[in-house]
């Protein structure tokens, strides 16, 4: 592994409200190495422990600069989340600024994050077919709410009405938000069928039961590799 930069800042949000942004990049430089732009979940911020993980293992095995960013809510510090358009809007912005302002000309920007933020991720993956949304080369989601826990009658698929890139949906076996079973069906009928990983005794976080043997963030490197294949089939490299 190579030494990681870090650099943590503040960027103003079409709404006004300035989020807190940070990027992992490779110590020689960003260079033409793909970006990943993760978001995080409903209950939890950037720092959330799993995002941190595959922060410093993309960025120190060189396969991506990784790019984390809070949504207003957090920064307001309310636990109840931004209205969609807001999640909607920032994500967006954070992208272009990416695209703009971080990654080398035609280099790959992929997009994902953890439950709300994967799902954020995924509307605006579809919103491109539809004339607006982000231009991604992949789509990472780390525990998609597919329903209510105890739901599974009633399942949350529009924001992959149109995911027609390259996807890798991480699923806990226990997750009680997203039922494995349910979600390898909808996954394979995408515009662009995609890729299930489900991690065995992970819960809606990828976290296993803690016993005497292991933690529940030994699930960590297995995501962490998994997501590094997928990048690197994804952008041939």
């Amino acid at each position: 592994m190579s030494e990681v930069v870090s650099r943590t800042f503040e960027l103003e949000t079409p709404r006004g409200a300035a989020v807190t942004v940070k990027t992992d990049i490779p110590s020689a430089g960003a260079g033409d190495t793909p970006f990943l732009i993760l978001a995080h979940g409903a209950n939890n911020d950037l720092d959330f422990p799993l995002l941190g993980h595959l922060a410093l293992h993309l960025a120190g095995s060189k396969t991506a600069s990784v790019v984390r960013f809070n949504f207003p809510y957090v920064e307001r510090g309310v636990t109840s989340p931004d209205p969609r358009p807001v999640l909607e809007e920032t994500f967006a912005k954070v992208y272009q600024h990416v695209t703009d302002e971080l990654a080398s000309p035609g280099a790959p920007v992929l997009v994902g994050g953890k439950s709300l933020g994967g799902r954020t991720a995924a509307e605006l993956v579809s919103r491109r077919v539809e004339g607006a949304g982000v231009a991604a080369a992949g789509l990472i989601l780390l525990g998609y709410p597919l329903h209510a826990m105890g739901r599974e009658d009633h399942l949350w698929v529009e924001p992959l009405r149109h995911v027609d890139i390259p996807s890798l949906f991480f699923a806990g076996a226990r997750d009680p938000l997203c039922n494995p079973d349910l979600l390898r069906p909808i996954v394979a009928r995408l515009d662009l069928p995609g890729t299930v990983h489900v991690i065995e005794g992970g819960d809606h976080s990828l976290h296993l039961r803690k016993t005497s043997r292991r933690r529940p963030e030994d699930s960590y490197p297995e995501v962490a590799d998994r997501v590094t294949g997928f990048i690197r089939e994804t952008t041939r490299q």
